[in-house]
């Protein structure tokens, strides 16, 4: 959600339908909701609502009361270029009446087109709003009850992935696993940093408890570029016969040696998620110590498959079907 030529639709198109940054230039305001489902993977797998900016609670023609029951998350953006006085006052409306509708959305705040700021006004930007909607909270008496998540995004560089990563984890209810299968693989491989990637959209569904640098991130994002280009170009998949036969596998692997002596390895979990580690070149000489950890990670997201499919089988079974 958010207010009209914020930025909803483009954010939307760049990240899952991997539009060019510049195409979006070309691209209209939204009069009606449009709904786009995104299947990438086990983890990135939901239906992204996107709502006009001039669309109202009260308004039978967006069902919104249906919608937010089943809503797990409500991203609300604001053009960081423009004024925010208004977007403030519609994000405050939308949050408690969101809330009131079902209490477990998590909130998420994007404040965006920031690429044409500088790093001063960005942070100055990003207090002022955060003070704001805090304070109108406050006066409310929702301060105790509704959190909001601040991050400042943009299309033309990797922080809109980065924020969109942050939001989808908290989709993941089996986020802790994984993070925990990440931090046990860093501390016995000798790694500095590990990412659990979507290869699609370059989404880190998961990383390690230590904190996330940008410059790292955009790093891997860029590995993955070349991984899948490269593997478009020269890899023929499984079944050479089939066109639409990925070129990403269970073969798949990278090493990139920068020159300050770091390395970044890739290895292939499944079709849509690769592991990125961070390491350096010098505890790369353990690399049969780390392949062999890779294997035992492997299996363990694999069974956290499993374990999801028994999940969703058993809440199918519980909630049968109502046929007309």
């Amino acid at each position: 959600m958010g207010l009209r030529g914020s930025g909803k639709t483009s954010i939307q198109k760049v990240v899952f339908q991997k539009m060019s940054p510049n195409e979006t230039l070309f691209i209209g305001s939204n009069n009606s909701m449009l709904k786009d489902v995104v299947n990438n993977s086990a983890f990135v797998n939901f239906q992204i609502c996107d709502f006009p900016g001039h669309f109202d609670f009260t308004d039978s023609e967006y069902d919104v009361q249906s919608i937010l029951q089943g809503c797990q998350s409500l991203v609300f953006v604001i053009d960081a270029q423009d004024a925010i006085a208004s977007a403030l006052n519609r994000l405050h409306s939308v949050v408690t009446k969101a809330y009131k509708i079902n209490k477990n959305i998590k909130f998420e705040v994007f404040i965006h087109k920031v690429d044409g700021l500088t790093e001063d006004t960005k942070m100055e930007t990003q207090r002022e709003i955060h003070q704001r909607a805090n304070d109108d909270l406050v006066d409310s008496g929702d301060e105790q009850k509704i959190y909001i998540s601040f991050h400042l995004t943009s299309i033309y560089d990797h922080s809109i992935f980065e924020a969109f990563s942050r939001v989808v984890q908290k989709m993941i209810p089996h986020y802790a696993t994984l993070e925990n299968f990440l931090n046990i693989i860093i501390q016995t491989s000798g790694i500095e940093k590990a990412f659990l990637y979507d290869v699609k959209t370059k989404i880190y569904v998961a990383t390690d408890s230590s904190p996330v640098d940008i410059q790292s991130y955009e790093l891997c994002c860029d590995m993955i570029d070349v991984v899948i280009d490269l593997s478009n170009i020269y890899g023929m998949g499984q079944n050479p016969g089939l066109t639409n036969d990925p070129a990403f596998d269970d073969q798949s692997s990278s090493l990139i040696k920068l020159n300050n002596g770091t390395i970044l390895y890739l290895r292939e979990v499944c079709s849509f998620l690769a592991l990125v580690c961070i390491l350096r070149e010098d505890n790369f000489e353990k690399q049969r110590i780390i392949d062999y950890n890779f294997v035992i990670l492997r299996k363990g997201i694999h069974k956290l498959f499993e374990l999801k499919d028994k999940e969703k089988e058993s809440i199918e079974s519980r909630n049968p079907p109502s046929f007309k």
